[in-house]
């Protein structure tokens, strides 16, 4: 047996050692890097959901608020005065689509507000590519009894 290995004497990796691991590490990074680059479009389907949440609850509040004064015409929540149409949030012209979205705190630069359709509120998060791929839309409801609607789509946030 060859005993001119004294123990203490290796203090490290082998030139070969560290480059196997290297390479190893670079193989990995490059198959786990494409999973982590298009974090975008997950970051704006998830802002969408929470700006409609928002929506969601400004147009409850504007309800109840609606439910206790007895009021059928316009509530004032927050200092913002808000259409009402059958006891929900009216979206029927540009300016009330602008109120609603003030109280549910969506007036900054974060989404594109499209009232251009009468009695939809339509929200696209901002940098998305195809707006008719990733939104959401608020309908004030028909009748006196019903609830407004939602219509949500984030196939492609891109």
């Amino acid at each position: 047996m060859n005993k001119n290995f004294k123990a203490g004497q290796q203090g490290g990796f082998t030139l070969i050692e560290l480059i196997v691991v290297i390479v190893i590490l670079g193989i990995l990074a490059a198959t786990a890097l494409p999973k982590f680059a298009d974090l975008g479009a997950d970051a704006r389907a998830a802002s969408l959901k929470a700006a409609k949440g928002s929506v969601s609850s400004a147009a409850s509040m504007a309800h109840a608020q609606a439910l206790v004064k007895n009021a059928t015409a316009d509530v004032t929540l927050e200092g913002v005065k808000v259409n009402l149409v059958n006891g929900y949030p009216s979206v029927a012209d540009d300016t009330n689509g602008k109120q609603l979205a003030k109280l549910a705190g969506l007036e900054g630069s974060d989404y594109t507000i499209d009232t251009a359709t009468a009695n939809i509120f339509k929200v696209s998060p901002l940098g998305v590519k195809d707006a008719s791929k990733c939104y959401f839309t608020y309908a004030a409801p028909a009748t006196s009894t019903g609830a407004p609607t939602f219509d949500m789509k984030t196939d492609n946030c891109n």
